[in-house]
């Protein structure tokens, strides 16, 4: 097996807790695995980890500034991302799917305006071989 870092906790600061934990809950199918008054740890069954932390409504999330912009999510199958999709669709957070010869994207926006895209296959059985044009987008 290759050895090497991977990504298994993301940290998001969120401006209200309960409404980015009920986001987040539905698309992503997440569990509460604990929670404070401020902040709340949401897993995956694959160890997936999600934390949320609440900054109040007057927090700012710049896009285009430096730092993470937003995170890619894989679904677990094209029933999985079908059933996000309906999710964001529900919610009036969905904006694009995008379907290429790799994979199909969906994308949405969170109650913050943070970018969520979840793609299928993922990168474990269709890794990227050229850059993305998203991430040329701002």
């Amino acid at each position: 097996m290759a050895q090497g870092a991977r990504i298994d906790s993301v940290v998001m600061f969120v401006r209200d807790l309960d409404r980015s934990v009920s986001f987040y809950l539905d698309v992503l199918a997440l569990a509460v695995a604990d929670r404070s008054p401020t902040a709340a740890l949401l897993a995956g069954p694959d160890g997936t980890q999600l934390i949320l932390r609440a900054m109040g409504a007057n927090a700012e999330h710049a896009l285009g500034g430096i730092g993470v912009q937003y995170v890619v999510w894989t679904a677990s199958g094209k029933e999985d991302l079908d059933r996000c999709e309906r999710a964001l669709k529900q919610r009036s957070a969905h904006r694009d799917t995008r379907v290429s010869e790799q994979s199909t994207a969906v994308e949405g926006r969170d109650p913050d305006d943070i970018t969520v895209m979840i793609i299928y296959p993922g990168p474990a059985q269709a890794p990227l071989h050229q850059l993305p044009a998203r991430i040329y987008g701002w």
